[in-house]
């Protein structure tokens, strides 16, 4: 038996799940008839770590952002995972929408996160390992108050507990 148990915190929006969430859109949106002859587009860049929404109007805009949002809750993906950006003219009366995918734990929330950790007085190690924070203890019940601590923060971001060995 380990003589250390540990977990990670960290904010990483699956991959595969946002995809087949604008797929589904794109799908909705073909069979939609306010949507008939009318230029849409989503796209999912995940090097870029972006979303583009694009169509004719500001108001079909918002549209297509509600199916998408629509979607992204039934895969189980939270909506922290995007940072919308404002709507913006594209020219030749189309209107763009960016969100960018929130990947990770900022440097600042990671402090945020080791500090209320620490404050809580709990017999755990935690430490931040790039955009993660790592979490490590002898005791199981001290990791799960871990978990109950940071899940009861409001950190506006979308948290997962990984890797817990």
């Amino acid at each position: 038996m380990p003589s250390e148990n540990s977990f990670d915190i960290v904010s990483k929006p699956d991959a595969q799940e946002l995809d087949n969430a604008v797929n589904q859109t794109l799908k909705e949106l073909a069979t939609r008839f306010d949507f008939r002859g009318v230029h849409t587009k989503v796209e999912l860049d995940l090097k870029a770590k972006e979303l583009r929404l694009e169509s004719d109007s500001e108001g079909r805009l918002k549209s297509v952002l509600d199916v998408l949002q629509g979607r992204l809750v039934k895969r189980g993906l939270s909506l922290r995972c995007l940072e919308l950006k404002d709507p913006e003219p594209a020219g030749g009366g189309l209107w763009r929408r960016k969100a960018k995918l929130v990947d990770g734990i900022p440097a600042e929330k990671a402090k945020q996160i080791v500090a209320a950790i620490k404050d809580k007085k709990l017999k755990v190690t935690a430490s931040i390992q790039g955009d993660s924070v790592r979490v490590a203890s002898k005791s199981k019940d001290e990791l799960q108050a871990v978990m109950a601590l940071v899940r009861g923060m409001d950190l506006e971001l979308d948290i997962q507990f990984t890797n817990f060995k």
